[in-house]
């Protein structure tokens, strides 16, 4: 019940900074056009600081000698949600089917892992910096596969990928701070840069969900259609179908405790932010984008902790 517990707060802290985002949209207490700004200063600036501060002040080589391991981890998970996802996408509806697909393709998987992670083992453990290089590849990923969820037959579009996002902030600085680490650089970096890194990188998880928060009020406002029953299907797919899956497989590789926590976690999470936007360019849905966005972030205040109660079970903290 403790876990229950603690997990909870952390989520639901997460989720009561994107309501407020909401609201401050909603009171006009900053115009719509800074959201774009704030999303590049998120993205391209913090991200970067919070992935290099915690992997320099957290990292060390000699005490995770199997730290490369993580992204042949990473890539073996994708696959196995790719095999999930052409599955379950044929309960989504023909004509939402690319965004039910690409929704559930593209999980949350730095944020909401960081903040549960946080939560439970606090901001300086191990886990954050074995998350950093877990995730490496995903923003990559993401820019260079998503327009193939919106392929249709006789849609000869070629979606340009973008070299800026494929070679992008979080990549570089990840590789960088890992490079640093190994090579012993990072006894001549002066101390006050890792502070700057650190205090600019603490404002990444507030200001990802407050730009969440206000990007959900102003597709509120363009008032489309509410797909209830689209929604539902996919929140019961992705809050809880594939976390149950990955936990069975989990007991069934038994890996070792922090390889099988980062797994569960990337299972239970919800959609990446970043699939709404995604959707816009490829000319989806965005309404349906965003509310699976909204209704997987509301239930994962309960099916993360319920989720994680699970998995300690069989995998107790060490």
């Amino acid at each position: 019940m403790e876990i229950f517990a603690s997990i909870f707060q952390s989520v639901l802290a997460l989720i009561s900074i994107g309501v407020l985002g909401f609201w401050i949209l909603k009171r006009g207490i900053i115009p719509d056009t800074v959201i774009t700004f704030l999303t590049r200063l998120a993205v391209d600036i913090a991200l970067p600081c919070v992935v290099f501060a915690g992997i320099f002040v957290n990292f060390d080589p000699g005490k995770m000698p199997d730290w490369w391991q993580l992204p042949l981890w990473w890539a073996l998970f994708q696959t196995i949600v790719l095999g999930l996802v052409l599955v379950f996408r044929l309960l989504g509806r023909k004509d939402t089917r690319s965004e039910f697909s690409m929704s559930l393709f593209y999980q949350n998987g730095l944020f909401f892992p960081l903040i549960v992670v946080s939560g439970l083992f606090g901001s300086s453990s191990q886990y954050s910096v074995m998350l950093f290089i877990f995730c490496i590849f995903h923003p990559v990923l993401m820019f260079t596969t998503a327009h193939f969820f919106f392929r249709k037959e006789g849609h000869e579009q070629k979606s340009s990928i973008n070299i800026a996002r494929v070679i992008n902030p979080v990549l570089i600085s990840t590789v960088l701070a890992v490079t640093v680490k190994l090579t012993g650089i990072y006894s001549y970096l002066p101390s006050f840069l890792i502070t700057v890194f650190t205090m600019v990188g603490a404002m990444t998880l507030p200001l990802l969900m407050i730009i969440l928060g206000g990007s959900l009020y102003i597709d509120f406002q363009r008032k489309g259609n509410i797909y209830l029953v689209e929604t539902l299907k996919f929140v019961l797919v992705k809050n809880f179908i594939f976390p149950l899956i990955f936990l069975g497989l989990l007991i069934l590789i038994n890996p070792e405790y922090s390889i099988a926590l980062i797994i569960l976690l990337q299972s239970a999470v919800p959609p990446a932010t970043g699939t709404s936007v995604r959707a816009a360019r490829e000319g989806g849905n965005v309404a349906i984008a965003n509310q699976f966005i909204l209704a997987s972030f509301a239930v994962s205040v309960v099916s993360i902790p319920l989720m994680f109660t699970l998995f300690s079970k069989y995998f107790p903290a060490p």
